[in-house]
């Protein structure tokens, strides 16, 4: 018999990687802190409305959870009425927010007290790929639960690599967040370099997608860019919390980050102007300002 599937936290990445769940047969307990959001899409499928995280996990045998940063993850898991409450032996918790790996490596040992286990697992591709459920999921954890838990993530990504114990996706996600901040912070660069020299943005960008110089990042950003339509598909407030994670891994493990520094005092600067909730494209208006030039 299939596996039940509960799922909390349906915000801009959530809401969409459960819903390619329910399309594709999975009976799903959800869960948001705003009901009126689980309602709606429980309407969509076969799904039904949990009141609490321990509801969820009473009526799962996999608990999903996707969730802005550690706090929540902490207060959902572990707080009062949280999902190690409503937890069975051989219950699978899979995170796949982006938080600190020491707290996803404490929740882990708190699960393993109730005789459950717990994956970390979060994933990149933004809101387009949670979409297109073509996510790149980076996987903390045990062999056997990575096993259990594949169906899933072939569902809602097109590739889950498993990286290591628990703990180490996480640390994974944020080599991953050091490596699309300062491609962007690049790009833009360049292209309020490029423009403000004369040159369209839309050939710098078609110049340098066929050379070293292209990436996925550029790819995916571009018209976001050229358009200015910085609408969130991941927020410049969440990537300054994912690159503060690595920062502190970096102090952690001894390991200088000098550039991902600086980046994320420009998403400070960011922030510090009222765009935390604008896409993290839009670090490319902090250097329009200092150029005195807006790319067109």
């Amino acid at each position: 018999m299939a596996e039940k599937i509960g799922f909390v936290g349906l915000g801009i990445m959530g809401r969409p990687m459960a819903r390619n769940l329910m399309e594709d047969g999975y009976e799903l307990v959800l869960y948001n802190r705003t009901e009126e959001k689980a309602e709606e899409l429980a309407q969509e499928g076969t799904a039904e409305v949990a009141g609490s995280p321990r509801e969820v996990a009473e009526n799962s045998d996999i608990i999903i959870t996707m969730l802005p940063d550690s706090p929540q993850v902490e207060e959902v898991l572990a707080g009062e009425g949280g999902v190690l409450e409503g937890l069975g032996e051989g219950s699978l918790i899979v995170d796949m927010s982006t938080i600190s790996p020491v707290v996803t490596k404490e929740l882990a040992a708190k699960a393993g007290e109730r005789g459950a286990s717990m994956l970390d697992a979060p994933v990149s591709g933004g809101d387009v790929g949670a979409i297109n459920g073509e996510l790149s999921i980076m996987v903390g954890g045990s062999e056997e639960d990575f096993e259990r838990a594949k169906p899933l993530f072939d569902v809602m990504g097109k590739v889950a690599t498993l990286v290591g114990p628990v703990g180490s996706g996480q640390v994974v996600k944020a080599c991953n967040q050091i490596v699309v901040a300062l491609n962007i912070e690049a790009v833009s660069e360049a292209l309020v370099l490029g423009s403000k020299a004369g040159v369209a943005p839309e050939k710098v960008v078609e110049a340098l997608s066929g050379g070293l110089a292209g990436s996925a990042v550029m790819e995916a950003k571009k018209e976001k860019f050229f358009g200015h339509d910085f609408e969130p598909g991941f927020k410049i407030e969440l990537h300054h919390k994912d690159l503060g994670i690595a920062l502190a891994a970096g102090r952690e493990y001894g390991v200088t980050l000098p550039v991902t520094a600086i980046v994320d005092q420009m998403l400070e600067a960011s922030k510090a102007r009222g765009r935390g909730d604008r896409d993290h494209s839009a670090l490319l208006t902090l250097l329009e300002e200092a150029a005195q030039h807006e790319i067109g």
